[in-house]
This record gives C-alpha cells, structure tokens and sequence, in this order.
C-alpha cells in the first residue's frame, strides 16, 4: 500500500510540485499535483479496495526535464530515493544529461537536463 503523503512530500520537495486537490473515492484515495497549475498533472493514487496491483513494474515512467540534473539527484537522495543512473552525460543522445530515479513507491522517473 502506498503513503501518499510520503509520495506528495517527495514530489512536492525535489520537483517543485503543487497540491491542487485530494479526493477520497470509494475504491481509493488520490492527491493531485501540477507544475503550477499549468495543464499537465501528477495523479498519485492509492487503492484501497483490496486488489493487489504491481503499479511500479508496468514499463511506464515519468519524465522531468530540469535546469540542473545533477543537483535534483542529489534532492531526491536527500528524500530517500533510490538512484537507478546518476547524472550523467550520454552520448546517444548529443550528451544531455540523464539520470534514474525512483520514488517512494518505486517508480521510475526519468531526469533530463532541460
């Protein structure tokens, strides 16, 4: 079961999320954030009908780009996240800077030099 808090806390701290809402629905409680307000939001949810689901396994990630990789890296360490690739140019891709992480529930988030 996911803490929710615990998982709005991480992005609130190491992305500069915003709470815009939480709801309580029959089968699970979610907490919505956005990068202020604009658009495209992070919906964090946890169900809570007894099904088990293995949400942090399903292949997908989420991707933020930022000005500087190396140090949201060392914030999200700071937060407890585990770092799957540290901050690291790639050559592949022109030698942007990419790094792995993952949240409190363990799924992946991609960190790409903006």
């Amino acid at each position: 079961m996911s803490n929710l808090q615990a998982s709005a806390d991480f992005y609130q701290s190491v992305f500069g999320l915003s709470f815009v809402t939480k709801l309580r629905l029959p089968t699970m409680d979610e907490i919505i954030l956005s990068m202020d307000g604009r658009g495209a939001a992070l919906v964090l949810m946890n169900h809570s009908d007894g099904v088990v689901r293995d949400l942090a396994n399903t292949g997908g990630k989420v991707v933020f780009y930022v000005v500087d990789p190396v140090a949201t890296v060392e914030l999200a360490r700071g937060h407890g996240a585990e770092i799957v690739r540290e901050a690291e140019p790639v050559p592949e891709f022109d030698d942007a800077v990419i790094a792995f992480v993952t949240d409190p529930d363990g799924h992946l988030i991609e960190i790409l030099q903006a």
